[in-house]
Parts: C-alpha cells; structure tokens; sequence
C-alpha cells in the first residue's frame, strides 16, 4: 500500500457553551485526547499525523498545509451534530481524499425519521414510529406501548436512559415536553422491541464486509438497551459485553441499509432480533464513534471478535480512501 505521506486527522471543537446539557456534552469532550490516541496509530505505520479542530479556520488551515488525507472525527460542530455534514463538503470543495460517508449520507445520518422512511421503502424492516414535533400532538393510535423516544437530531444514546422507555400516555407527554424544550428539536417516538439486540458494522475496502455480534447485557433492569450509562458512564463496570452472531439474513439487509442510506467506508446499525425472530433496525450511524478498543469504540471491540485489529482497520480505512481518489496502492 502506498502511504500518504501528510495525514490530517479532523476532530470535533469541543466547549461546554456549545451543548445544552452535560450528557450530550460529556459524549465529545474527550475528542482532542481520542484523536490524539488514534494519531500513535498513524505513527505505528510511519505516517505522522496532523490535529485540527473542525472550527471556522479549519478550510483556511487545510489549504494552506495540503494533507493527502484527512481522517474525519468530526461528531459535531458548536454543539449541532446536523452540521457535522459540512465537514465532508469542505474536503469535496478542497479536493481532498477524506474517510468516511460524504454530504448526503452524512445529512441523512442526522435525521433518524428520514432514515426510517428510507429503510421502511426498501423493505428493511423498522419498528412502527412516528416523529414529534409538538409535545401536544396527536398520537397516531395504531403505536402500542411501551413506547420508546429519542433525540429525532442527535446520537451517541444521549437522553437513552429508564425514562426513554413509556408505558402510557401521560408519562409519554412528560418525556416528549422536556425533550422538545430542552434540545429544541422532534423526536422520534417508535415502538420498543423487546428481545436481543445485534450491533451490525459494515467495512469497506475492496468489497463490502459485515461483522455482527450480539450486545449481551449485565442488568436487571425490565427494558434492557444500550442507555447512555451504559455507553459513557459506566464502561469500567462492564455492563454490556459483545459475542459474535452470524445470520446471512441480516447480513443482506446491512449491506442493503448501507446502501440505501448512502453510507461510505463503516458504518453501524442497531438492531433488535424479537421473540419471533423477525428484525428491527432501531438506529443507524454514519460516523460512528471511531477508535481503538482502549477507547471502547464498538468497531473496535466488535471486530477484535473477528481477529480484526484496530491497525488493520485503519490500514483497510487509508487504503480505501487513497483507491476512491485513484492513488496507487
């Protein structure tokens, strides 16, 4: 493989100021020390990266130094994870090769009802749901409880907590009124699948790979899922932990998902496996959280299953970025 020879990798500006309330801000704050940990990576394969905050300065720095790649981190700009979007369109405008999912998908990736609408017209099965945009409306009457509801704008499993999860109306109105107010956005409210649930990551170099393993968690609690503790707070207690899964059915609806929602390069979806053994995609990610297992990153940990190190993960990454801008590899 022939390596770049200047690696920019692009993180998240992260201030306090920038989000509404410390969860959501508590999911980025590590983003200098993260890029600064994926950098030795680089290093381990003689490439020395550069670090630059995803602010207003970022297009002017970029054209000045002329990286051969950048690694984009980027979960977030001031606060908005929407406009995570426009990091790939200023490396389209500079011509610079970039990792990850380009301004389409990236846009897509942070609207989840478009998502569901996508996936559902493709005949990739969903739960039922409805999106929120006024705490008072009108529930459709054909969703049955319990209900779960999430951040219509926003990931990393901010506001998945016990309250997610309702079991009648009024506590439904309670949780749509403070999440409306708080992050002045809509919400998704769809129908909570109970059963397994099967992280699906997808990786591309020269063809398509697909890796499932199963979430098996450690708690009591009636409805088990992947709660923002879970995923930020309480990592050192291992409350969760993956095994591998293997079904050629799923398999075909990821590759599908990913295609559909105009993914490039990883991604990872979120599914639920029920009772009767039918499949629900719950959540889809475009630029899901990246890095090595030290960091708990789910691409990390799920393709270690599969004897896949980080190393070769981003050797795969660097590879794949440099072919789809024609380098020699």
């Amino acid at each position: 493989m022939k390596k770049p020879k200047k690696v920019a990798i692009v993180h998240s500006d992260i201030k306090r100021k920038y989000f509404p309330t410390e969860e959501q801000y508590l999911t980025e704050k590590d983003a200098v020390k993260d890029a600064k940990v994926i950098a030795k990576y680089f290093i381990n394969l003689g490439i020395f990266p550069k670090l630059y905050p995803a602010n207003s300065v970022l297009p002017q720095k970029l054209k000045k130094d002329k990286p051969d790649m950048v690694l984009n981190l980027v979960g977030s700009i001031k606060g908005e994870e929407y406009l995570a979007a426009s990091i790939p369109g200023v490396m389209e405008l500079l011509e610079i090769p970039y990792t990850g999912t380009g301004i389409l998908g990236e846009s897509l990736s942070y609207n989840k009802f478009l998502v569901k609408k996508l996936l559902q017209q493709h005949g990739i099965p969903v739960p039922h749901y409805q999106l929120i945009n006024q705490y008072s409306e009108r529930l459709d009457p054909t969703l049955r409880f319990p209900l779960i509801s999430k951040l219509n704008e926003i990931h990393g499993s901010v506001e998945i907590t016990k309250d997610a999860i309702s079991e009648n109306e009024k506590h439904l109105r309670d949780r749509l009124k403070f999440l409306i107010k708080t992050y002045n956005q809509s919400v998704l409210v769809e129908e909570f699948i109970v059963g397994r649930e099967i992280t699906a990551l997808i990786v591309e170099s020269m063809h398509k790979k697909v890796y499932l393993a199963e979430r098996i968690f450690h708690t009591e609690d009636k409805y088990v899922i992947a709660s923002y503790d879970i995923q930020w707070r309480d990592k050192k207690y291992k409350k969760s932990h993956y095994e591998k899964f293997n079904d050629s059915v799923l398999t075909e609806y990821v590759k599908k998902a990913f295609d559909v929602t105009r993914m490039e390069d990883y991604g990872k979806f979120d599914v639920r496996l029920d009772g009767s053994g039918r499949y629900y995609f719950i959540d889809s990610n475009s630029n899901p959280y990246f890095g090595p297992t030290e960091l708990q990153a789910d691409i990390s940990l799920v393709l270690k299953l599969y004897g896949v190190s980080f190393l070769e993960i981003l050797k795969r990454l660097i590879a794949n970025t440099m072919r789809q801008y024609e380098y020699k590899i």
